[in-house]
């Protein structure tokens, strides 16, 4: 769980979000901060019994600056006003399927699997659905996925218009060789934040997404012949 005063340090960093006011809440931040690491090693104690890859990870493989990045966006906010922890057994210049908590005032969810891959590992968990759409297809029909993610994100944004090339257009998993992502989404509402049973819950939830998470790491640890 995250304390009310870390909210609403991410309420008033949204309507504040500049350098100057920053500085003056200088200790807030810090007390934000160590607030949110305690949440991120809280996800670890659940999650790593659950899932062995996740063994190595410490609190820092997980979280995220609070500095935006902002040399090519038009909004020049200094400062993230959301929360996110990412746990995944990738290492540092390896990417890796995982799952993904995202804490924001109207738009909070969880998730999990391979978001925007590059071009190789595209084509690589491209290659593992067409040739083994059976263990894809038995891992979405899950009734544990089912229940708590339905399927695969899949909209306009995420997908193409058209096959991906080398693909036939009849093949039975179509819909899912023309995502761009591979991820599945359940939003929540951010008052189960300051819930006790939030990171319990959650994880819960997260586990769900496992089985998905291996099949996409497994595409990317193939080598190619």
């Amino acid at each position: 769980m995250l304390a009310k005063e870390s909210l609403q340090f991410l309420d008033d960093l949204k309507k504040n979000n500049n350098r100057e006011w920053f500085q003056e809440n200088k200790k807030r931040y810090e007390i934000f901060k160590k607030d949110y690491h305690q949440l991120v090693s809280d996800f670890l104690e659940v999650m790593k019994p659950l899932d062995p890859s996740l063994e190595l990870l410490e609190v820092k493989n997980c979280t995220f600056r609070i500095n935006r990045d902002i040399r090519f966006s038009k909004d020049k906010s200094p400062y993230k006003a959301h929360l996110g922890v990412w746990i995944s057994g990738g290492t540092k210049g390896l990417n890796r399927a995982g799952y993904y908590v995202h804490i924001e005032k109207g738009a909070s969810f969880i998730a999990g699997g391979f978001y925007s891959p590059e071009s190789e590992d595209l084509k690589k968990v491209r290659k593992e659905i067409a040739f083994f759409y059976d263990d894809l297809e038995e891992i979405l029909n899950n009734k544990d996925f089912k229940r708590e993610f339905g399927s695969l994100d899949i909209n306009e944004n995420n997908s193409l218009k058209s096959m991906p090339r080398g693909y036939e257009k009849d093949h039975p998993a179509i819909e899912f060789l023309k995502l761009k992502s591979f991820t599945a989404t359940q939003k929540y509402d951010i008052s189960e934040v300051t819930q006790k049973d939030f990171v319990s819950k959650m994880s819960k939830k997260l586990i769900a997404l496992k089985p998905l998470n291996e099949f996409i790491n497994r595409a990317l640890d193939t080598e190619e012949f």
